[in-house]
């Protein structure tokens, strides 16, 4: 399973991996790593792949997930300025995920890329396979995170993602 992000870095949108190790899930917090002195989040709705596919036009990307997610994309801003998106991106539970949701539920519509387009830029570079997910940031400012805050999405009053910070 592999984890594709999109990303506003520098003003475009730019695709990053992140491994499975990236994943938070089960109201777990978040502990801010003492490696880096400026992280910070932008929501984010993760996608769901459903099926396999190579070569997706975005006409016929919505038949490739099933379900979506809100996530925090968590980031250290201060190694991504200097290039390295490997430990700016990709480190360990920096993908805060909350509650699975059908797709006509997603309450997040304003993301940086269409759902389809991300669909169809990741399936031109690899072949995207049945568990694989894909996070798209919403088209919010960033935010530094700060220790001992607590982060709560509800639509409707349903929550749909809760992470502590520490």
């Amino acid at each position: 399973m592999k984890i594709i992000g999109f990303s506003n870095i520098g003003g475009e949108v730019k695709m990053v991996l992140k491994g499975d190790s990236s994943l938070l899930v089960n109201h777990k917090p978040f502990f801010i790593p003492d490696w880096s002195n400026d992280i910070q989040m932008t929501p984010c709705v993760v996608l769901r792949i459903s099926r396999l596919g190579k070569n997706i036009t975005a006409a016929f990307a919505h038949r490739y997930y099933d379900v979506v997610a809100l996530g925090l994309n968590i980031y250290a801003a201060d190694y991504v300025a200097q290039g390295d998106w490997t430990r700016g991106w990709a480190f360990d539970y920096s993908l805060p995920l909350g509650k699975w949701i059908s797709i006509d539920e997603n309450p997040w519509q304003e993301l940086i890329i269409t759902m389809e387009e991300a669909i169809e830029q990741a399936s031109k570079v690899m072949t995207i396979r049945q568990g694989d997910m894909i996070a798209i940031d919403c088209n919010i400012p960033s935010r530094q995170l700060n220790k001992e805050e607590v982060i709560q999405i509800k639509n409707n009053g349903e929550e749909l993602l809760y992470c502590k910070i520490k």
